[in-house]
């Protein structure tokens, strides 16, 4: 390109580029991007300048060249889909008519930090710094799939808005960034897709809105993050998704609201992690599935759960904060794939790992309790037998109590009735309380039940108290073995 085609405008540009000087249009430092359309050619640039530039501009020698433009208007696409620019790019606070295609390219840095885009091409890029796109507002599609960043990923304050697109608005699928992806202020009105991404430092989404009612507003499946992700007050309308996620750190959810009504709120299930945090959230809007994880430390209250939990083969560690056991329950009742022993098993480890063996031993129960519902009658009224008799063994205390009262009403019974003696001359003395004690115990024998037979009513007692001596002792024996195996 001969510079005497240039304008005004694109001369300046063109001096300043071999010394690596910046070139300012701007009329004050308020002004806005998205009027860039009424701007004229006093601050007007065209793509095929730019890339004149970055492609076979000379350079000054001992200068360091760089392409750095604050407040343009650029016409034409700024196509470098392929090209290798060694040069920084730095259009900054700039409005592009068309979308830029960087396709493939390879670049030493790149910052388009308060720009407006109609969209922006950049996948299967190589990026040897940072890409900046702090406070861009872009109309549609920011592609950056397979991308390549060395850097850092800045998308903070960012506004991507193409809610009626057939693709995802934001494209990270399989990017890979050296350092943090930071994007707290986000704001995405469509599907924000990281499958496949992986982040060797943390993944920074605070505050960040993503909306698309009725489909996925984030997809992250099988996201690799070497740090944190941090994601404290985040707003999701759609369906929140980590499937196979590897996070080193923790997933930080505090003080976010997940509404995907009648569909699946946060979907975090076969994701290895360390922490998953829901400290201060709104109360989830649609199906929380954590089955098949393995997360060393959950925290939330009861109340952030939503009325279908599924937990099938989750696996952690620790729960946070400690609760009595009556509101931790809730979490497992409400599994969608029904009775699900392996959650309660869980929960009951998680209790007894800070040593809460009471609440460890009301899980247990609970989940006896639940397990009974899925048998046939006859499985059922034993069940019910074992619950009101010694609570399936967690209860043993009122084994005690049932024998104490059935000693006490035998013992009364046969002092004012006393049985008649089987031989006479060999009969010992009648005693009334080792009478009846014979009765209960189905093993120990003190030998009065052998030596008198009762007759009439007292007979039907003595029956009654065998059988239910007999169901005591089987209902100890059964709840005790199940105690020593838990053990």
């Amino acid at each position: 390109m001969e510079i005497n085609d240039l304008t005004p405008a694109e001369l300046r540009i063109w001096r300043a580029f071999p010394r690596g000087e910046s070139v300012d249009f701007r009329t004050h430092e308020n002004d806005d991007p998205a009027t860039g359309a009424d701007w004229g050619p006093e601050r007007t640039v065209r793509a095929s300048v730019l890339k004149a530039l970055l492609i076979s501009a000379p350079q000054e020698e001992g200068e360091v060249a760089a392409l750095r433009v604050t407040g343009a208007r650029v016409t034409e696409s700024l196509n470098l889909a392929y090209g290798v620019v060694d040069h920084a790019v730095r259009l900054i606070h700039c409005h592009f008519d068309e979308s830029p295609d960087l396709h493939g390219s390879r670049l030493r840095q790149l910052s388009l930090r308060g720009s407006v885009l109609p969209s922006l091409v950049c996948g299967s890029s190589r990026i040897d710094g940072p890409l900046r796109l702090s406070g861009c507002r872009v109309r549609g599609a920011v592609r950056l799939g397979g991308t390549q960043i060395a850097g850092a990923l800045f998308l903070d304050g960012a506004e991507l808005i193409a809610p009626d697109a057939a693709e995802p608005v934001l494209k990270l699928n399989r990017a890979a960034i050296g350092d943090d992806l930071w994007a707290p202020g986000l704001r995405v009105h469509g599907e924000t897709r990281l499958t496949g991404a992986t982040v060797a430092g943390a993944v920074n989404l605070e505050g960040t809105e993503f909306t698309n009612p009725g489909g996925t507003a984030l997809n992250a499946e099988s996201l690799d993050a070497n740090a944190d992700v941090r994601a404290r007050r985040l707003r999701a309308r759609g369906r929140v998704e980590f499937r196979g996620a590897r996070i080193a750190g923790r997933l930080d959810l505090s003080r976010s609201h997940l509404s995907d009504p009648g569909g699946t709120a946060l979907r975090a299930s076969s994701c290895v992690m360390g922490e998953l945090w829901l400290y201060r959230s709104e109360p989830l809007e649609g199906i929380l599935n954590l089955r098949r994880s393995r997360i060393d430390v959950l925290s939330f209250a009861p109340e952030v759960l939503p009325d279908e939990v599924l937990m099938n083969n989750l696996t952690y560690v620790t729960l946070n904060a400690h609760e009595p056991a009556e509101r931790r329950l809730p979490m497992v009742e409400r599994d969608g794939d029904g009775y699900v022993p392996h959650a309660y098993e869980q929960l009951t480890a998680a209790y007894r790992r800070v040593g809460d063996d009471r609440a460890a031993r009301r899980v247990q129960l609970a989940k006896q309790r639940r397990h009974r519902t899925t048998l046939p009658w006859y499985g059922r009224a034993w069940g019910h037998m074992q619950d009101v008799t010694v609570g399936y063994g967690f209860r043993p205390l009122r084994a005690a109590v049932w024998l104490l009262s059935l000693l006490a009403v035998g013992s009364v019974v046969y002092a004012q009735h006393h049985p008649r003696p089987i031989k006479v001359s060999e009969a010992p003395d009648f005693n009334p309380v080792f009478y009846t004690l014979d009765l209960l115990l189905p093993v120990i024998s003190f030998g009065q039940e052998s030596a008198f037979a009762p007759a009439g009513w007292c007979q039907a007692l003595s029956y009654a108290l065998i059988v239910t001596g007999w169901v005591l002792a089987t209902t100890v024996v059964t709840g005790v073995t199940r105690t020593v195996s838990r053990s």
